[in-house]
């Protein structure tokens, strides 16, 4: 098993109503992947409960089944469509940590 770990950090110029709507968005657009990729075992994105102490803010909290299945998910049109759409367009920074367990 493969866990895929990401956090984003949105764009500063976003208003909070606009980070709230774009959050919710990339929830739905990421979970509703699980089913539709292969090897996408389960799928959390959390957007609430974030303290001021974060720095960033969403988490995506994936599991594979293997470093294969990753690389599919990385490459498959239904993953692409939602990170074109609803995350690459309002993100800064990204971080990843993927790990086998």
């Amino acid at each position: 098993m493969v866990k895929h770990i990401i956090l984003w950090k949105l764009k500063e110029e976003l208003t909070d109503q606009q980070k709230a709507e774009i959050k919710r968005g990339i929830k739905e657009g990421l979970e509703g992947l699980v089913g539709q990729v292969p090897g996408l075992v389960d799928v959390k994105v959390n957007i609430d409960g974030r303290l001021d102490s974060s720095n960033v803010d969403v988490m995506l909290d994936s599991t594979l089944e293997s470093p294969e299945a990753l690389k599919g998910y990385a490459k498959h049109p239904a993953h692409v469509a939602v990170a074109d759409s609803k995350v690459r367009p309002f993100t800064a920074a990204r971080t990843c940590l993927d790990f086998e367990f």
